[in-house]
């Protein structure tokens, strides 16, 4: 099995002139359009013509489109929606989408993952048949497994850990060797966290599974009036030293509504909507680190067909105003599951831009729900890449434990990850990590591995110079020195994530060391 990884560099402006082909286009045949139209042709009934610009570049052009789909970015005119789509012997397999206009390049980038052998077609699809395609600087590179899997270690190795250097000397600066390091985490940098609900409140083996587990924490229930379950979830998680993401302030999806609300009159929802984000808000004022504001508000726009285009827009401004402390983030699905045209990822983007334009400058953060069916690892991370572009603060916030949690945690755009694994005695909503009794599932273990992964600590003996040296999740850390006559020192330290893009911190220089010195 391969994994191939494409299409193009990520570029979220539109270039004059596009970017070589990323691998020298990988298995690409003709990847710059440089020799004529060697290795394309069309689909149906369109036409294609070799073309170059007055600075040379050569490029292919689709048109007379009388289908929409499988053909092969810029446009002639206006925008349009593209996607790439492979056709093996067995299937077509959308691998990513862009957002194409006029007078300049727009770069896409995909995956997907390939369990078949033989020849495959690439085409450029879009609903648009009134608009000519052009094509230029394509490239795609297979990647074995065990390919893959060591892009996934360097990234670990790079964005989430740092190499750690100590000396152990005496008390007149000379170095001890053979002294025994144990290094011991007291507190990781990565937030990783779990969905609760009600059932935890009378449940004493759930609260001591949870607890012994996770410190960040979705409260589910989409407030009422009637605040008591939700006012207990809050002092519990607080009680127990969690943080707490607020889901959510609204929904847009029209079917999840109460069932009052749909008949309202567009004064009354804009009346009851006000009444809701002031009442949630305000009550749980400086209390959490993140809200939901407006829920999967790509895939659905109930509040915007009801009181306009601006309606989510205000909604951010109201609440970062109600509440300036928490991020105020918006939350889909399929951004990064599968291929979805309304959810991918230039969507998300294009969202974050209208908010922007309309008039919200405020705080705003990501959210990428993480409900995978059949893990699609490249597209996963090209679609992160992406979201990547935008340099807010991003994280995965309704995972599925199967889809793996160290894939996502490898990639430096994620700054935390939240399961969606809510316990009820009558099922989960994809999966429970424990059965009734509260032993682990399968899935349980899952997590239970991947927790030990990052919060994992070192040990070892200095050599000649006094020297230790080891690589540390970033975190809080306690270093116990044994001196070989029996003298024991500890020495607390810590160091937070220095490469994470979305905090805008310059990266350490590649091979760069930590280094501690501690008198035993």
């Amino acid at each position: 099995m391969y994994i191939l990884k494409s299409v193009q560099y990520l570029m979220i402006i539109c270039l004059d002139k596009p970017l070589g082909p990323q691998y020298g286009g990988g298995i690409v045949v003709n990847p710059e359009l440089n020799h004529g139209l060697k290795g394309w042709r069309t689909f149906g009934e369109a036409k294609i013509e070799h073309q170059e610009s007055k600075d040379g570049n050569k490029f292919i052009i689709a048109s007379k489109r009388n289908e929409p789909y499988h053909t092969w970015l810029q446009v002639s005119h206006g925008n349009a929606d593209i996607a790439a789509v492979f056709k093996t012997q067995s299937s077509y397999e959308t691998a990513g989408w862009v957002v194409a206009q006029k007078g300049c390049w727009s770069m896409l980038k995909g995956g997907l993952v390939v369990n078949v052998s033989g020849p495959a077609d690439l085409y450029f699809e879009s609903n648009n048949t009134k608009v000519d395609v052009w094509a230029d600087s394509v490239s795609l590179q297979p990647f074995t497994h065990e390919e893959w899997k060591s892009h996934q270690d360097e990234s670990i190795e790079k964005f989430r850990k740092q190499r750690v250097k100590f000396q152990a000397v005496d008390q007149h600066n000379k170095p001890i060797a053979n002294a025994t390091v144990t290094i011991t985490q007291t507190n990781s940098r990565f937030p990783f966290g779990s969905a609760i609900n009600a059932n935890i409140l009378s449940n004493a083996a759930y609260q001591k599974w949870f607890t012994s587990r996770f410190k960040y924490a979705t409260e589910i229930n989409r407030g009422v009036e009637n605040y008591a379950v939700s006012d207990a979830l809050v002092r519990f998680a607080k009680s127990h030293g969690m943080a707490i993401r607020g889901h959510n302030v609204f929904w847009d999806n029209p079917i999840d509504q109460p069932n009052w609300v749909g008949g309202l009159s567009p004064n009354d929802l804009r009346a009851a909507a006000s009444k809701r984000i002031k009442s949630v808000m305000r009550r749980y004022k400086g209390q959490f680190f993140h809200w939901d504001v407006v829920n999967e508000n790509l895939h659905f726009s109930f509040f915007e067909s009801k009181l306009g285009g601006y309606a989510s827009t205000d909604f951010y401004k109201t609440a970062n105003y109600l509440d300036p402390r928490p991020t105020p983030f918006l939350n889909e699905y399929n951004t990064i599951e599968v291929p979805d045209g309304a959810a991918s990822p230039y969507k998300y983007l294009e969202k974050i831009s209208q908010l922007r334009a309309q008039g919200y400058k405020g705080p705003l953060g990501i959210g990428l729900q993480g409900h995978f069916g059949n893990v699609n690892l490249p597209f996963t991370r090209a679609a992160l890449d992406t979201i990547a572009s935008a340099r807010l603060p991003t994280w995965v916030t309704e995972l599925d434990v199967h889809s793996g949690p160290n894939q996502i945690h490898s990639h430096a755009a994620v700054q935390g990850i939240i399961l969606w694994t809510a316990w009820s005695p009558g099922g989960c909503y994809r999966m429970c990590l424990t059965d009734n009794n509260f032993r682990n599932l399968p899935t349980g273990n899952v997590v239970d591995t991947y927790i030990r992964t990052f919060t994992q600590g070192s040990d070892g003996i200095t050599d000649p110079n006094g020297f230790f040296q080891t690589s540390l999740y970033h975190g809080q850390y306690e270093a116990k020195i044994s001196h070989p006559n029996g003298r024991i020192i500890n020495k607390s330290f810590n160091f937070n994530n220095i490469n994470n893009v979305n905090d805008h911190q310059e990266a350490e220089p590649e091979g760069s060391i930590l280094n501690f010195k501690i008198t035993v």
